[in-house]
Protein backbone atom coordinates (compact mmCIF):
# COMPACT_ATOMS: atom_id res chain seq x y z
CA UNK A 1 0.00 0.00 0.00
CA UNK A 2 1.32 3.36 -0.86
CA UNK A 3 1.73 6.11 1.66
CA UNK A 4 -2.07 7.64 2.72
CA UNK A 5 -0.62 10.72 2.33
CA UNK A 6 0.25 10.50 -1.43
CA UNK A 7 -3.12 8.44 -1.82
CA UNK A 8 -5.14 11.01 -0.61
CA UNK A 9 -3.95 14.61 -1.85
CA UNK A 10 -6.69 16.93 -1.23
CA UNK A 11 -10.48 17.73 -0.25
CA UNK A 12 -12.61 18.58 -3.18
CA UNK A 13 -14.68 22.11 -1.77
CA UNK A 14 -16.83 22.91 -4.42
CA UNK A 15 -20.70 24.35 -4.27
CA UNK A 16 -21.85 20.58 -5.43
CA UNK A 17 -19.42 19.31 -3.18
CA UNK A 18 -20.69 21.51 -0.18
CA UNK A 19 -24.12 20.56 -1.18
CA UNK A 20 -23.81 16.76 -1.04
CA UNK A 21 -21.67 17.14 2.21
CA UNK A 22 -25.62 17.15 3.73
CA UNK A 23 -26.21 13.75 2.28
CA UNK A 24 -22.80 12.50 4.88
CA UNK A 25 -21.29 12.20 0.51
CA UNK A 26 -17.35 13.89 1.01
CA UNK A 27 -15.46 14.87 -2.35
CA UNK A 28 -11.57 13.88 -2.42
CA UNK A 29 -9.07 14.54 -5.20
CA UNK A 30 -6.84 11.44 -4.90
CA UNK A 31 -3.85 9.80 -6.95
CA UNK A 32 -5.12 8.73 -10.35
CA UNK A 33 -3.82 5.47 -10.24
CA UNK A 34 -5.19 4.03 -6.38
CA UNK A 35 -7.90 1.79 -6.53
CA UNK A 36 -11.03 1.98 -4.10
CA UNK A 37 -9.57 -0.35 -1.66
CA UNK A 38 -6.16 1.89 -0.90
CA UNK A 39 -8.56 4.72 -1.10
CA UNK A 40 -10.97 3.39 1.34
CA UNK A 41 -7.88 3.05 4.23
CA UNK A 42 -6.61 6.16 3.49
CA UNK A 43 -9.51 7.88 4.32
CA UNK A 44 -10.39 5.45 7.46
CA UNK A 45 -7.19 6.25 9.16
CA UNK A 46 -6.79 9.93 8.30
CA UNK A 47 -9.74 10.87 9.39
CA UNK A 48 -10.90 7.68 11.86
CA UNK A 49 -14.59 7.13 9.92
CA UNK A 50 -16.00 4.10 8.79
CA UNK A 51 -16.57 4.28 4.82
CA UNK A 52 -20.18 2.71 3.60
CA UNK A 53 -19.19 3.40 -0.12
CA UNK A 54 -16.75 4.65 -2.73
CA UNK A 55 -17.40 6.31 -6.32
CA UNK A 56 -14.52 6.65 -8.47
CA UNK A 57 -14.32 9.11 -11.39
CA UNK A 58 -11.31 9.76 -13.33
CA UNK A 59 -11.49 13.35 -14.82
CA UNK A 60 -9.38 14.06 -18.27
CA UNK A 61 -7.34 17.19 -18.48
CA UNK A 62 -8.46 19.73 -20.75
CA UNK A 63 -6.11 21.44 -23.56
CA UNK A 64 -5.38 25.47 -23.34
CA UNK A 65 -2.88 27.24 -25.10
CA UNK A 66 -0.66 29.23 -22.80
CA UNK A 67 1.28 32.46 -24.77
CA UNK A 68 1.09 30.76 -28.21
CA UNK A 69 1.97 27.20 -26.39
CA UNK A 70 -0.42 23.94 -26.62
CA UNK A 71 -0.40 22.41 -23.50
CA UNK A 72 -2.38 20.07 -21.64
CA UNK A 73 -3.74 20.28 -17.88
CA UNK A 74 -2.62 16.82 -16.09
CA UNK A 75 -5.50 14.31 -15.36
CA UNK A 76 -6.95 13.62 -12.23
CA UNK A 77 -9.36 11.30 -10.18
CA UNK A 78 -11.96 12.19 -7.61
CA UNK A 79 -13.61 9.87 -5.04
CA UNK A 80 -16.74 10.62 -3.65
CA UNK A 81 -16.96 9.04 -0.32
CA UNK A 82 -20.61 8.03 1.38
CA UNK A 83 -20.31 7.48 5.38
CA UNK A 84 -22.35 5.73 7.47
CA UNK A 85 -25.00 7.84 9.67
CA UNK A 86 -23.50 9.49 12.42
CA UNK A 87 -20.13 9.92 11.01
CA UNK A 88 -19.22 13.15 9.53
CA UNK A 89 -15.68 14.57 8.05
CA UNK A 90 -13.94 18.17 9.74
CA UNK A 91 -11.91 19.50 6.87
CA UNK A 92 -10.86 22.78 8.76
CA UNK A 93 -8.83 20.52 11.36
CA UNK A 94 -7.54 23.47 13.89
CA UNK A 95 -8.36 26.14 11.74
CA UNK A 96 -10.20 28.67 13.98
Amino acid sequence: MNNIYNTVIAPIITEKATKISEKNQYVFKVKVDSNKKEIKQAIEKLFKVKIKKIKTIKIKGKNKIFKGTKGKRADFKKAIICLNKGENIDYSGGVS
